[in-house]
């Protein structure tokens, strides 16, 4: 991470300014929102989200803990399970993760345990596609979940921070 110091243009004060990746303000994000439970199974393009997570914890930077699954399916069920216990939860997939999670998408919902989660929107198509489209996310739409989409990498830190205050 690059961390830029300059002075604010109207106060001339100098401060930090650092220069993020969508995946690393997700990540930073759900560390300011105090996360404390992170079931996740990494798929691409969302891999270096879940990366840093673990790096923070392991260092001591967030307090919460860490579940590897052996699939999206598996990381929702975590999640739901977590929540259920009031614990504050976050995951994070994309594309045809996403769909391995639909089933316990409508538990979720139906539940009522709130989780937050991260969609690194990429095309679903077999039998591999790394481009950007939103068809993961549309397919999931009558699930009960509430869906936002960001249009930076600002706009994603604070949309997930805004996650656990709907």
């Amino acid at each position: 991470m690059k961390v830029i110091t300059r002075k604010d243009e109207k106060t001339r004060e100098a401060g930090e300014w650092k220069i993020l990746t969508g995946n690393h303000a997700v990540s930073y994000a759900a560390k300011l929102a105090r996360v404390q439970v992170v079931p996740a199974y990494p798929i691409t393009p969302q891999t270096t989200i879940v990366e840093l997570i673990s790096e923070l914890i392991a260092s001591g930077e967030m307090n919460a803990r860490m579940i590897r699954v052996e699939s999206e399916h598996s990381a929702m069920a975590a999640a739901i399970g977590a929540s259920a216990v009031g614990a504050r939860v976050f995951t994070a997939t994309a594309s045809q993760g996403l769909l391995l999670m639909h089933e316990m998408l409508h538990w979720a919902a139906g539940s009522r345990t709130p989780v937050g989660m991260a969609v690194v929107n990429r095309a679903v198509g077999p039998p591999w596609n790394i481009h950007a489209d939103h068809q993961d996310a549309i397919s999931q739409r009558d699930t009960g979940w509430i869906i936002s989409f960001v249009s930076s990498n600002q706009e994603a830190l604070d949309t997930v921070i805004t996650l656990y205050k709907v």
